[in-house]
């Protein structure tokens, strides 16, 4: 189904699920639509939405299953503002938003649905899900000039690290259980990336709450939402696997001339299994078992 807008669907019969879970996908290229669609699909979202530019294509046989919404603007504050548009007409559903060529995993994915895994939650009394997002690469970036290649993948196996997040409304002491991430591309490239940028972290998962909206660096304006356990014990933490770095870097005239591989000692072959990720110690099962 095919919308001119947000407003669009709205008053169309085709409405939002108000139950959710729901799946937000910011289409901001023309890399990897059908696969993103595909992956979030087969995770067991109530409805996935695909707010894309007019001009771009997904596959026929996916139009029956994506809210497609007209969108020439992906990127920044349009897609918070959206984010934050898509929370408030459907509060008390889960919302999940990601950009093309990036692809949710969490513990277990592999046999449970994602609806399975927020009703958990949801019992834990947690309304946000902290994620990492995981760079994905192309082996050959001669082959693969835009350095994305599903079947080729790369993933870093180490370098990843966390500092406290300070809260400049506390006289910058540390905010409780809650912490930046570091890793990745951004760490490696980090000359080539906006110190603002170079978090690895993301609320990207969280209940739509009145009165509680999504800010610029993915973090939620009610800071229990941000914090990656609560009070007792760990809580679940989900992986956003994303080649957008990658993308990025081999893209921007800035940058690409500077790297001719993303290989290096620590890069191993992603496997696309959420075991790998638990090993890595790139997310958290919690009491999820």
């Amino acid at each position: 189904m095919s919308f001119a807008s947000f407003e669009h669907l709205q008053t169309s019969k085709e409405t939002l699920d108000t139950k959710g879970p729901l799946a937000l996908i910011f289409v901001e290229d023309e890399v990897e639509i059908n696969s993103t669609l595909r992956h979030h699909i087969a995770l067991g979202f109530k409805q996935v939405v695909a707010f894309m530019p007019k001009g771009f294509k997904m596959h026929y046989e996916l139009e029956e299953d994506i809210l497609r919404v007209d969108m020439e603007n992906t990127t920044g504050q349009a897609m918070i503002d959206m984010v934050n548009k898509v929370a408030q007409a459907v509060p008390g559903a889960w919302i999940y938003y990601c950009f093309n060529a990036e692809y949710l995993m969490y513990p277990f994915c592999e046999s449970r649905t994602v609806g399975e895994l927020l009703s958990f939650h949801n019992e834990e009394r947690r309304r946000g899900m902290l994620s990492y997002v995981v760079d994905l690469y192309a082996s050959d970036l001669a082959t693969h000039k835009d350095a994305v290649s599903i079947e080729n993948a790369l993933i870093d196996k180490t370098g990843y690290y966390a500092l406290g997040r300070n809260d400049p409304d506390n006289h910058n002491h540390p905010k409780e259980r809650q912490l930046n991430f570091y890793g990745g591309l951004r760490w490696r490239f980090e000359e080539h990336v906006p110190k603002d940028k170079r978090k690895i972290d993301r609320i990207s998962i969280f209940k739509a709450t009145p009165g509680v909206s999504l800010r610029d660096d993915f973090t939620l304006t009610d800071e229990e939402f941000n914090t990656f356990a609560c009070e007792w014990h760990n809580n679940i933490t989900a992986a956003v696997c994303s080649f957008r770095t990658a993308k990025a870097l081999k893209t921007n005239p800035g940058s690409t001339f500077d790297i001719p591989s993303f290989k290096w000692h620590n890069s191993v072959p992603f496997e696309w299994h959420s075991r790998q990720l638990l090993e890595l110690g790139l997310m958290e099962p919690g009491q999820w078992f």
